[in-house]
């Protein structure tokens, strides 16, 4: 298994940004302001989901799986407050978080039931995650540089991302999780996913003013399906989940690797 280290990444999240804070790109600010509305919401999901996972396995493996579940837990709580402290900028902005309700809402749908569900759902959204953060990771400049802290804080979050794409997927497994199950329910976060970003993303840009103007869509056309497109360079991983001898571990971790290497000034480690 793969060691996560816990980092507090060194920057200041107090001082406010700029509203097209990525690279003054109005629909790339509100797709990424989206996707953070997520992430406290989410993060905890994912949090409990591997932790009732551990429950579920024989005391034999727990120890074998405890660094692990802790080092992916640590990571997840950190993502969490530092997206927590990202969001509070954008309700002084005037966005209004829509996403993380509306997920709540569901969540609660899925009390009572066999816990493999809760880490299938995470394994689908941390493989959306994990392509994500490796598409994000090798364009990186598609950030801009306008605020490095932010640039960082996206970059930094990609890079664990990609680090503990295995855990959930593998703890799934460990607990007898099966193939058609991890398959159906990653149909339907796929679904859930993409409309949920959707939504969030018009809706900000609709509060911004933004959402009607020329350069809001052709920026979303380039940066979607242009030649270094989102959903053009993920379509095929994204694919790859659904076949059944399909690991994380099969899609490259370099650019990962390379950041956390290069930009260890930006971290410190405080434990695994």
């Amino acid at each position: 298994m793969t060691e996560l280290v816990v980092r507090r990444l060194l920057i200041d999240m107090e001082a406010p940004f700029d509203r097209h804070w990525c690279g003054g790109d109005a629909f790339r600010s509100a797709l990424f302001n989206a996707l953070s509305m997520s992430f406290p919401v989410g993060e905890q999901f994912f949090i409990d989901s591997v932790r009732a996972g551990f429950d579920l396995l024989p005391s034999g493996l727990r120890e074998k799986w405890r660094a692990q579940v802790q080092g992916f837990v640590g990571q997840e709580a950190t993502h969490r407050r530092l997206h927590s402290l990202f969001n509070t900028h954008l309700e002084r902005q005037g966005l209004v978080n829509a996403w993380g309700p509306r997920a709540q809402a569901r969540m609660k749908l899925l009390e009572g039931q066999d816990p493999r569900h809760m880490l299938a759902i995470t394994a689908a959204n941390e493989h959306f995650t994990a392509i994500l953060a490796d598409w994000m990771l090798r364009n990186a400049d598609l950030l801009g540089s306008t605020d490095q802290r932010l640039s960082t804080l996206w970059l930094w979050h990609s890079a664990e991302e990609s680090e503990h794409k295995c855990t959930a997927f593998d703890l799934y497994q460990a607990t007898g999780g099966n193939h058609e199950w991890r398959i159906r329910w990653f149909r339907r976060v796929t679904l859930v996913f993409l409309s949920d970003t959707l939504r969030q993303t018009v809706a900000n840009l609709r509060s911004d003013g933004s959402l009607w103007k020329w350069s809001t869509w052709s920026s979303a056309a380039a940066y979607l399906f242009g030649k270094r497109g989102l959903v053009r360079q993920t379509f095929r991983p994204w694919r790859d989940y659904r076949q059944r001898d399909f690991h994380p571990s099969q899609h490259d971790s370099t650019p990962a690797e390379r950041w956390l290497a290069d930009y260890s000034d930006r971290y410190l480690p405080i434990g695994g």
